[in-house]
C-alpha cells in the first residue's frame, strides 16, 4: 500500500520533478518506508512505499524495466500474483523482486491491457511505455484504490490524493456546484469523475485511461458488474448458493493473507468482521490479532459493541485489544481526521477508523475489514421495498424516498441561488438505473450501492483514515469473483429475513449464533449523532466562521436554524444534517480553500 502522483507534459516542457515531489511528500503517511522519484523528460514520477511486500530494495517505487521499456508506480495489492509470476516465468520473462509490482510490468507486457482481468486485487497504478510515449492510468473493479487527476492543454498529474495534487499547485480550487449538490443529497457521496473541487476529477473503477504524449486521452470501461439471472441461477436452491457464498469467501479471505507481514483484523462485533475472523482463524493464522474500539454513549445510544466483539475474540482466541475513546479524545481528534480525508465525507465511521487504524498500526501493518457486505449481500433496510417495485420508473422515484437526504426543493430552500443546480443527483439516479444489465428496481439499487455509493464512502472512508497511520486494510467481501457471484444471485436469497440472509446463513458454519441473531449493529458514535456541548461548539466555530459567511453557499438563517435545534434537522437515514454542512467546511478550511 502506498502513495503515487505524476506528472505528463504535453506542451513540449520538462516535467516538473519538484511538483511531483511535493505531491509526493505529502502522501508520506500512505508510504513512510520509503520515496522516489523519476523523471523522464515530459514525463515524472513519484512514490511512497509501505512495505507490504517483497521487503526489500528490489521492490523500491518507481519500478523501471529497461529491458522491457516500461515503468510502474502502483499502488494497491495483487493477491494472486505468485501465481502469475509462476505463468510469466514459464513464458520466458525474469524477475529480480518478489513482490507484486514487478509482477504488472510483465504481465502488461505479456497481454498488455487483457493483463488486467488476471489480476485479483486491488490497485491503482500509472504505467508508461518509454518507446511509445504512452501512459497508462488503470484503477481496480471497485474503486478500492483512489486516483485523483488534474488536467489540461499544458498537463496531466495525478496522485492518490486529492490534497497531493493541491500541493503540487496551479489548480483550479472553486467548488463544483454538481459535486456540491450530490454531497448534500447522496451522504456525502459525489460519484467519479466529480470532486468538490472544480479543478480535480477522479478516475472511476474499473477504468482504464490512456494517455498519449500529444495529450489525447482515451479512457475505456474494463470491467461491468451485472446483475443477470439466467435459468440455472433461478434454478439453484438456497441451500446451494449459500454454501457457494461460504466456499467464495474463505477463498477471499485466504488470498488475503498473502503478505510478508502478520494480517490482523477490525473487529466490530458484526456478522462480517467475526465471520472474517472466524475464517482467518481457520487458516491457522499465528497470533491473531483482532481489534476494537468504543465511545462514550451520547442521547441514550450506546457507543460501542464490546459484548460481541469479545464473544468472537474469546471464541477464536485471538490477542484482542479493545479501545474506549473518552468524548475529549474523540474531540480532540476531529481537526486531523477531517484533515485525512481526501475528500469530506460525512460518515461518523470516519473518526473511529481513523482512532481505531492509530491504535492499530502500532502492531500490524495488515488487517482484514468487512466493508461491504451490506451493499453485496443486501443488508439495508430500503432493499426490501424495492424488491416488490414495478414502477414505470423502474424504481427511481422510490429509491430516491429512502436513500437521498433532501428533496429538490429542500436544495432550494437551503442554497444559495447561485449556488444551486438543476437535480444533477436525480438526473444521476435515473441514467444509473437505465443502464443495461439489471431488470429489476432491487437489483438496479444493489448494483448503484456496490458500484459507486460503496466505493465513495465506506470504502474511501477506510483507504483514507487505515492509510492516514500506514495501515493496510483489505477487504475480502470485494472479492470480484464473490461480488460476481452475488449479484448472479436472486435478490429474494439476500434480503429475506431483514438482509445478508445467505450470508448469516453461511456465517452459521463458522461463528457463534449470537452474533449472528443479534439486532444490526455499525460503528457507532453517539456524540457526532447527538451534537451537544463542546461537540456542538465545534461545529459552531466552523460554520459561523468567517470563512463560511464569505462562502455564502447557504441562504441567509438555515444554518442558524441547525444550530439552534441540531436534533430537528436528521436526514430520512438518521444523519445529521448540521454535521453535514460542518464538515463540508470544516474539509475546506484545513486545505486552505
Amino acid at each position: 500500500m502506498c502513495g503515487i502522483a505524476g506528472e505528463i507534459r504535453f506542451d513540449q516542457q520538462m516535467a516538473d520533478l519538484h511538483a511531483v515531489a511535493d505531491m509526493a511528500r505529502v502522501q508520506a503517511a500512505r508510504g513512510p518506508d520509503g520515496e522516489g522519484l523519476f523523471g523522464l523528460g515530459r514525463r515524472a514520477f513519484g512514490h511512497r512505499r509501505l512495505r507490504i511486500m517483497d521487503l526489500s530494495e528490489r521492490a523500491h517505487q518507481p519500478f523501471i524495466d529497461n529491458a522491457l521499456g516500461m515503468g510502474i508506480v502502483f499502488n494497491g495489492a495483487i493477491y494472486n500474483h505468485h501465481a502469475l509470476r509462476e505463468e510469466l516465468s514459464a513464458r520466458g520473462y525474469t524477475f529480480s523482486s518478489t513482490g507484486d509490482t514487478e509482477v504488472i510490468i510483465k504481465a502488461w507486457h505479456a497481454w498488455g491491457p487483457a493483463a488486467l482481468d488476471r489480476l485479483a486485487g486491488m490497485f491503482a497504478f500509472a504505467l508508461w511505455e518509454r518507446d511509445t510515449g504512452i501512459t497508462h492510468l488503470v484503477r481496480d473493479r471497485l474503486g478500492i484504490k483512489p486516483l485523483y487527476y488534474s488536467q489540461d492543454a499544458r498537463r496531466l498529474r495525478f496522485a492518490s490524493t486529492l490534497p497531493a495534487l493541491l500541493a503540487g499547485g496551479d489548480i483550479d480550487t472553486a467548488l463544483d456546484p454538481v459535486a456540491l449538490h450530490h454531497y448534500l443529497t447522496l451522504h456525502a457521496v459525489v460519484p467519479a469523475p466529480h470532486t468538490i473541487v472544480q479543478g480535480v476529477r477522479k478516475l472511476p473503477p474499473a477504468t482504464h485511461m490512456t494517455v498519449h504524449a500529444d495529450g489525447r486521452t482515451e479512457t475505456r470501461t474494463w470491467w461491468r458488474l451485472d446483475f443477470v439471472h439466467d435459468a440455472a441461477d433461478e434454478a439453484r436452491t438456497f441451500e446451494e448458493w449459500r454454501d457457494m457464498t461460504l466456499a467464495a469467501l474463505r477463498d477471499a479471505v485466504r488470498l488475503r493473507t498473502v503478505a510478508d507481514v502478520p494480517v490482523g483484523v477490525l473487529l466490530s462485533g458484526g456478522v462480517d468482521s467475526s465471520l472474517i475472523t472466524g475464517l482467518l482463524a481457520e487458516t491457522g493464522t499465528p497470533d491473531l490479532r483482532t481489534y476494537a474500539i468504543g465511545f462514550e454513549a451520547a442521547g441514550g445510544e450506546a457507543g460501542d459493541e464490546f459484548h460481541y466483539s469479545d464473544l468472537v475474540a474469546r471464541h477464536f482466541g485471538t490477542r484482542h485489544e479493545k479501545m474506549m475513546i473518552p468524548a475529549a479524545d474523540l474531540l480532540d481528534a476531529l481537526p486531523d481526521a477531517i484533515h485525512a480525508m481526501s475528500e469530506p465525507m460525512v460518515s461518523h465511521d470516519c473518526v473511529a477508523f481513523y482512532l481505531l487504524s492509530a491504535a492499530v498500526a502500532r502492531h500490524s501493518r495488515v488487517v482484514q475489514s468487512g466493508q461491504g457486505a451490506d451493499e453485496v449481500f443486501g443488508g439495508y433496510h430500503w432493499y426490501p421495498p424495492l424488491a416488490a417495485n414495478t414502477d414505470a420508473d423502474g424504481g427511481v422515484a422510490a429509491y430516491r424516498k429512502v436513500f437521498f437526504d433532501r428533496t429538490q426543493s429542500e436544495m432550494a430552500e437551503l442554497l444559495s441561488p447561485q449556488w444551486l443546480a438543476d437535480d444533477p443527483s436525480g438526473r444521476f439516479l435515473a441514467a444509473h438505473f437505465a443502464m443495461p444489465g439489471a431488470d429489476s428496481a432491487i437489483d438496479r439499487a444493489l448494483r448503484l450501492d456496490t458500484t459507486v455509493m460503496l466505493v465513495e464512502d465506506p470504502v474511501k472512508r477506510v483507504d483514507n483514515m487505515t492509510m492516514a497511520h500506514a495501515l493496510e486494510a483489505r477487504v475480502p467481501f470485494l472479492d470480484h469473483r464473490l461480488v460476481e457471484l452475488a449479484a448472479r444471485m436472486p435478490a429474494r436469497h439476500k434480503i429475506a429475513a431483514g438482509g445478508k440472509h445467505v450470508l448469516k446463513e453461511a456465517a452459521r458454519q463458522v461463528i457463534p449464533a449470537e452474533v449472528i441473531d443479534r439486532p444490526k449493529g455499525y460503528f457507532p458514535v453517539p456524540a457526532l449523532k447527538y451534537l451537544r456541548g463542546p461537540f456542538l461548539d465545534y461545529v459552531r466555530g466552523l460554520v459561523d466562521s468567517d470563512a463560511a459567511r464569505q462562502r455564502g453557499l447557504y441562504r441567509a438563517g438555515v444554518v442558524e436554524s441547525m444550530l439552534a435545534d441540531p436534533d430537528a434537522h436528521i436526514t430520512p437515514l438518521k444523519g445529521s444534517k448540521l454535521w453535514q454542512v460542518a464538515l463540508l467546511e470544516g474539509w475546506l478550511q484545513s486545505h486552505g480553500l
